[in-house]
């Protein structure tokens, strides 16, 4: 039902920062609580961080605590991801997520987008 395409992956040093975005198509985006998760080459796809379905409690892995920010604007059916103090550790690919409510298991996923950060 939800369709999601991110944007806004890129080329960064080590330092630099870097917003990703999540536009979403549907009528229960509002409804719907989204999630970022990631994957690096050779690696397994990992949570990165998590929003409810009206922006007021968010939850970050240990490895992002501190230099992530998710947020989402239900007027535009958007979610973001603010990525500061980025480490070549953080280089993968990127795919936000949808959830909806009473469900255990992300329902919808992005096609991803690339974030690769040099030394």
């Amino acid at each position: 039902q939800l369709q999601l395409v991110e944007s806004g992956g890129g080329l960064v040093q080590a330092g630099g920062s870097l917003r990703l975005s999540c536009a979403a198509s549907g009528r229960t985006f509002s409804s719907t609580a989204m999630g970022w998760f990631r994957q690096a080459p050779g690696k397994e796809r990992e949570f990165v961080s998590t929003i409810n379905s009206i922006g007021s409690t968010t939850d970050y892995a240990d490895s992002v605590k501190g230099r992530f920010t998710i947020s989402r604007d239900n007027a535009k059916n958007t979610v973001y991801l603010q990525m500061n103090s980025l480490k070549p550790e953080d280089t993968a690919v990127y795919y936000c997520a949808g959830r909806r409510p009473f469900r255990n298991e992300y329902d919808y996923w992005g096609q991803g987008t690339q974030v690769t950060v040099s030394s």
